[in-house]
């Protein structure tokens, strides 16, 4: 029975290795840019679209910033979809002298019913636009937005996808960790997949779509992530979404842990609702056209899938180590114990490196967190020969303590709470296992919920 459970765990376990590998190997990518040429020379008229739901704390920031776009005013309209709204959002877009559409339809709430009924008015409308681009009312956009979209739309893409930053990074551990985790994506995932020619995936808003494409496709307003959709139809179209790294927006986040899993759970919903429609498509065209993208985003729409057998393979790994007897096969049997320490630093060295190379921290911030990650080495290598675990744990978190008062000593107090916040991110992590479940288990549930926004952020503030 022993031979057993090990033979068939250590398939399992290779098998989620090899995917990590994968997206370790194609992440490392994302650590350069490739030089680009780029065109400023203004081509496309864009319709601006701002999907907004009660946002009169944040909705004249947004327009305000979209004013001072640098890009001819006459070549972009800002339209505010003043989605069944019961407070002053579309008189606070009517006061900036922007088109205001209001839309009242109680039995289709969300942003993917506003957006489609919003495409239909612009597809009637006599004045044309070349592309449309899409916003989320809580965001601010750089300067500098369209005319980097409006560059890489001129190298052929039909949809191009900008750089969501974030706008409140400092607001709480929750916002800090969505901050993270965005700026790791946006180079682990976006730019590697952009350097290597795949496709990029479409994040929910800062993102602009050629008419034409639109009207071809069809958006598509039932399913809680819409962009991950409307991406699938692309790629299944032969089509790949573009990434232009200098097309800046900033993301509001959540502030509390609450907002936080009511907005994933949805993400996790709606991926899986994807997955069980696109996945198969997706595979069946990456074989018959040998187009490996196409396999790439497959595997893209199966997050949900791929979390939950990396919360599995963490909990076999945990049994193992804790137990005896129990005969299940572990990564660890792979390597030479300095060789997996290895791989784990470098694992966990990959997102201060990528955040400094940003400048969103410091070199001498990224430089404590090297240090810090010797405790893979040193920790095990003080408790090796106490039997007493209380002990061993005490020691543990001394090493941890003194890296944190080093850290507000040298550094100050701001790189202090981002330490601290560093290890909060870890926490963070995990707490997408049970937030996958919940998606998983209630993928049909299509309720939309809408994040209340309380804070004013200026674009000058960013």
């Amino acid at each position: 029975m022993g031979n057993y459970i090990l033979t068939i765990t250590a398939f399992f376990q290779i098998f989620v290795f090899a995917i990590t590998c994968y997206y370790l190997l194609l992440g490392m990518v994302g650590l350069f840019r490739k030089k680009e040429k780029k065109n400023y020379t203004p081509k496309n008229k864009f319709a601006l679209l701002i999907a907004a739901h009660n946002e009169e704390v944040v909705i004249g920031s947004l327009i305000e910033s979209m004013l001072k776009l640098d890009y001819p005013r006459d070549m972009y309209d800002i339209f505010v979809i003043a989605d069944n709204c019961t407070d002053d959002t579309a008189k606070i877009g009517k006061g900036y002298g922007v088109n205001v559409c209001e839309r009242f339809a109680k039995d289709k709430r969300g942003k993917g019913y506003a957006l489609e009924w919003m495409f239909a008015k612009l597809f009637k409308m006599e004045k044309k636009y070349d592309a449309v681009a899409i916003f989320d009312a809580d965001n601010l956009v750089h300067k500098n937005f369209l005319k980097e979209i409006n560059s890489k739309m001129q190298d052929g893409y039909k949809v191009v996808q900008g750089y969501i930053d974030s706008k409140n990074p400092e607001d709480s551990w929750i916002a800090a960790a969505y901050s993270i985790s965005f700026w790791t994506q946006n180079r682990m995932f976006q730019l590697a997949r952009s350097n290597v020619g795949f496709s990029n995936q479409i994040g929910g808003t800062g993102f602009a779509v050629e008419t034409s494409t639109l009207k071809k496709l069809g958006w598509g307003a039932t399913c809680l992530t819409e962009d991950l959709e409307f991406t699938c139809k692309l790629v299944l179209n032969g089509e790949k979404v573009g990434w232009a790294h200098d097309a800046i927006i900033y993301d509001e986040k959540p502030l509390k842990l609450g907002q936080s899993w009511t907005q994933r759970k949805r993400w996790m919903q709606g991926f899986t609702d994807v997955a069980s429609r696109y996945f198969f498509k997706l595979i069946k065209k990456s074989i018959m056209d040998r187009k490996f993208y196409v396999f790439d985003c497959a595997l893209y729409v199966l997050q949900p899938f791929i979390t939950l057998l990396l919360g599995i393979s963490a909990i076999l790994t945990l049994i193992q180590a804790n137990t005896t007897g129990v005969n299940i096969f572990i990564i660890n049997y792979m390597f030479s114990d300095v060789g997996f320490k290895t791989f784990a630093v470098v694992q966990f060295l990959i997102t201060p490196v990528i955040l400094a190379i940003d400048k969103k921290v410091t070199k001498s911030f990224l430089l404590m967190m090297a240090l810090y990650s010797s405790n893979v080495f040193v920790v095990p290598y003080l408790t090796e020969n106490i039997e007493n675990w209380i002990m061993a744990l005490v020691i543990s978190l001394g090493y941890n303590l003194v890296f944190l008062i080093l850290t507000g000593v040298i550094l100050g107090k701001k790189d202090l709470i981002l330490f601290f916040r560093f290890w909060l991110y870890g926490f963070y992590t995990v707490t997408w296992i049970p937030i996958t479940i919940q998606g998983i288990l209630n993928k049909n549930n299509k309720e939309w919920n809408h994040t209340k926004h309380v804070r004013k952020i200026e674009i000058c503030d960013v």
